[in-house]
C-alpha cells in the first residue's frame, strides 16, 4: 500500500494531455475535454499511465525513456490508441513524468498494465470524464 503522503501527492497532481487543444485532468473533477475526446473516439473509458520512476523511485531521464518506449511499444502491439501527456505536481518538487492517455483501456486491464510497469497508481476515467486515482497494490 502506498503512503498517505504519496497518495496525497498523486491526488494533487495535474495530469496534462497533449491534445489539440491540451487539457488537464484532476482527480475527482469532471473534465469536459476528456469526456468529449472519449466520445469522439467512441471510447468508454481511458487510463492515464506512465512507466517512469518504478514504485515512485526516481530514475535517470534515459532509464525512464527506455521504460516509456517499452510501454508505447506494448500499447501499439495491442492496437490501443494513446495520446502523450505529462503528470506534473503543481509544487514542482518532483519532476514531471511523461505519460500516456490510453483510450478504451478497461480499469482492470489498466491496473494489470500499471503493475507490469511497476507503478503504484494510475488515473482512470469512465465515460463520465471524471478522473479517478487507482492504486495498483
Amino acid at each position: 500500500m502506498i503512503s498517505a503522503e504519496l497518495q496525497q501527492a498523486f491526488s494533487e497532481t495535474n495530469y496534462i494531455v497533449h491534445h489539440e487543444p491540451p487539457f488537464t485532468m484532476n482527480i475527482g473533477q469532471p473534465c469536459p475535454a476528456l469526456k468529449a475526446l472519449m466520445k469522439g473516439h467512441n471510447a468508454l473509458c481511458a487510463a492515464f499511465i506512465t512507466a517512469w520512476n518504478p514504485f515512485s523511485q526516481q530514475l535517470s531521464a534515459q532509464q525512464n525513456e527506455v521504460r516509456q518506449q517499452a510501454l508505447k511499444a506494448e500499447l501499439k502491439r495491442r492496437g490501443l490508441k494513446f495520446i502523450e501527456g505529462i503528470g506534473q505536481h503543481p509544487s514542482n518538487n518532483w519532476p514531471g513524468e511523461a505519460s500516456l492517455l490510453v483510450l478504451d483501456l478497461a480499469r482492470e486491464a489498466a491496473k494489470t498494465l500499471a503493475s507490469q510497469h511497476e507503478q503504484d497508481a494510475f488515473v482512470w476515467a469512465s465515460d463520465d470524464g471524471v478522473a479517478e486515482l487507482v492504486v495498483t497494490n
